[in-house]
């Protein structure tokens, strides 16, 4: 016999998508279809034994995911005859796509839960795919079917398009140019990425964009082979062997680019970003015309890295100054403090205009920015490349941890924050007596721009104590300290709205009343009550005349379990701890997540903040 599990793995990768999307539209929720989905995966690994793997493992895998489907509506409706079940839809998967991509969800929730519901990887391969921790990726993805099914959100393609696409690009750039670990590349996301860029453009055909991102990574693809040396280092575009490039994905981002122009319409940021992967792979890359369509980018997108692609573009077309000038405009950008390309690249221009003294000390600057191995080990050896006379003087790096040395283990460590952020941004290798107060200014106002008074002090602080030990007093001359303004006193946030559920009512009034912790609150049982003298049993908390109005109507006969219970009964793949189990209504204990959403849809306020001023109003 083949061998079952591999088989089982590759239809499940193949089908699941499909299968989980078609659920979907049956339960409205995420979580549960994927867990009806696997519930069906682990029936096929139980029967395909004695049975054989069915001509059509797919269907085989659908029919009993939908069974499984329709005892879990008749359970939820107490009814014997659930409504008749839709037919397949082809934008099944399309609708997937679309919610595990909403922008209700942070990028890197986005990325995991796509990956797993709609690319049908396990948590161990979407774990090692980002060098984190399987229990890590595990908790994200738990978190974004939570939020998904908390917020209601509903499949709106037009809204959600841009979401939907961002997320495969970083899928793909994670791959393409790995921003940790050892390897600059990671095959199997660029490839997982392209897989899911060519099924985008599959079920939505009339959008150009779509078409403009998959060109963009057939072409970049292309050059996988050679944008790495015989040691793994990275070889820039312009040293590249041509010659290595993959022909084949270059016309399919051809025919790609072909399709975005039939569709039409004004060109958007993909189209853009592929037109000018097309410059590229002409015999001489047209950098004029290169600059040109990041400008026209930039307008589109005017992010700090499109300003840098465009400075590049610059320094080849009108050379290395004229390139030179747009990057030191970046310099004063935040977003740009830790981004290790800044130097790299400054340090390339810097070699060709000759002043090889600001190039080394830039491209060591940039490697103890990289967050990979490859690129930092690459910039190292492109730092002593340069022929520079060894430096006279003391370095920033090594005054720093001269400094720090002699100091008590707790003082080290808050001085260490501050300094050797100031060394990595500076430079490590820059003589101390070339850092003058305007840069030490320009420095702290990238590093820290939006701390509160208290953290700006703190590293004005350091610095202070750092230059008066080094002799240089003056050295942060520019950097003063701010005022620190008492916090005003917020008026109490009302109640929630009249017409509010009575949970959320029930459960923001015991809140004001004891002046409990939220868990503390959500953790109690009905049988912990004491309704007639207001209080717990333990007297740990006590509440007052309407929040006793509610809890009886809130209890509603119960005699035990959680006081405080979710909306839903379980799914069948997650079972809560039994104690969290009410075993009258079969319901969970409401979460704090949940809690916490509640408590913003009621009120208009965070949990935390909720709770927060509701103690202010209680403070005489």
């Amino acid at each position: 016999m083949t061998d079952l599990p591999a088989t089982v793995g590759a239809v499940w990768k193949q089908e699941s998508a499909r299968i989980v999307g078609g659920l979907l539209r049956l339960v409205h929720d995420v979580g549960l279809a994927e867990e009806l989905a696997q519930d069906a995966l682990v029936a096929a690994l139980e029967q395909w034994p004695a049975s054989g793997i069915p001509d059509n493992p797919g269907a085989w895998l659908t029919t009993v995911a939908r069974r499984r489907a329709v005892d879990h509506i008749r359970r939820e409706r107490h009814a014997p005859d659930p409504a008749p079940l839709p037919e397949p839809a082809e934008d099944d998967v399309l609708r997937l796509m679309f919610i595990s991509c909403h922008p209700v969800l942070p990028a890197e929730a986005r990325v995991a839960l796509t990956l797993r519901v709609v690319a049908g990887l396990s948590h161990a391969e979407i774990a090692r795919a980002h060098l984190v921790g399987e229990r890590v990726i595990a908790q994200r993805i738990a978190a974004a079917k939570r939020t998904l099914a908390e917020s209601g959100v509903g499949y709106a393609p037009s809204a959600q398009l841009s979401s939907v696409l961002e997320v495969v690009y970083l899928i793909f750039n994670e791959g393409y140019a790995a921003t940790s670990g050892t390897g600059l590349i990671r095959a199997d996301l660029c490839l997982e990425a392209l897989r899911l860029g060519r099924m985008l453009a599959v079920l939505a055909p009339g959008q150009a964009e779509v078409h403009g991102l998959v060109a963009l990574m057939e072409i970049q693809q292309s050059r996988s082979a050679a944008r790495t040396g015989p040691a793994g280092e990275p070889v820039p575009l312009h040293e590249q062997n041509r010659g290595r490039w993959d022909q084949l994905l270059i016309r399919r981002g051809f025919a790609a680019m072909l399709r975005a122009r039939e569709v039409g319409g004004p060109a958007g940021p993909y189209v853009l970003q592929a037109a000018i992967a097309v410059c590229h792979t002409a015999e001489q890359t047209d950098w004029v015309r290169v600059g040109t369509l990041y400008q026209a980018l930039e307008r589109l997108l005017p992010t700090p890295v499109v300003r840098l692609n465009r400075a590049v573009a610059v320094a080849f077309a009108h050379g290395p100054q004229a390139g030179l000038d747009l990057l030191d405009e970046l310099r004063a950008d935040p977003q740009m403090a830790s981004y290790h390309l800044l130097p790299g690249v400054r340090a390339d221009l810097l070699v060709r205009l000759g002043r090889l003294p600001e190039a080394r000390r830039e491209f060591e600057r940039a490697a103890s920015l990289a967050g990979n191995a490859a690129e930092r080990e690459f910039l190292l050896r492109r730092a002593a490349g340069v022929d520079v006379p060894e430096e006279r003087g003391r370095l920033l790096g090594a005054a720093v941890e001269s400094f720090l040395a002699p100091l008590g283990p707790a003082t080290a460590r808050a001085y260490g924050q501050t300094l050797s952020r100031v060394a990595r941004l500076a430079g490590e290798r820059l003589l101390l007596t070339d850092l003058d107060p305007a840069r030490l200014a320009e420095i702290f106002a990238v590093a820290w721009p939006g701390v509160s008074p208290r953290t700006w002090n703190r590293h004005v602080a350091a610095v202070r104590s750092f230059a008066a030990w080094a002799g240089a007093p003056s050295l942060a001359a520019e950097l003063r300290p701010r005022p620190v303004t008492a916090v005003p006193v917020v008026p109490a946030v009302a109640a929630p709205v009249p017409d509010s559920a009575l949970r959320e009512r029930a459960l923001w009034c015991l809140l004001r009343d004891s002046a409990a912790k939220v868990g503390a609150v959500l953790a109690l049982n009905v049988e912990h009550l004491n309704l007639a003298e207001r209080r717990t049993h333990d007297a740990s908390i006590v509440w007052g005349l309407e929040t006793a109005a509610l809890l009886p109507q809130l209890i509603d006969g119960r005699a035990r379990g959680p006081l405080f219970l979710s909306d839903r009964r379980p799914g069948p793949g997650r079972p809560p701890a039994p104690a969290d189990l009410c075993p009258e209504t079969g319901r969970r204990r409401l979460s704090y997540e949940r809690a916490a959403y509640l408590c913003k849809r009621a009120t208009g306020h965070t949990l935390r903040r909720w709770v927060s001023r509701a103690d202010m109003a209680r403070t005489p």
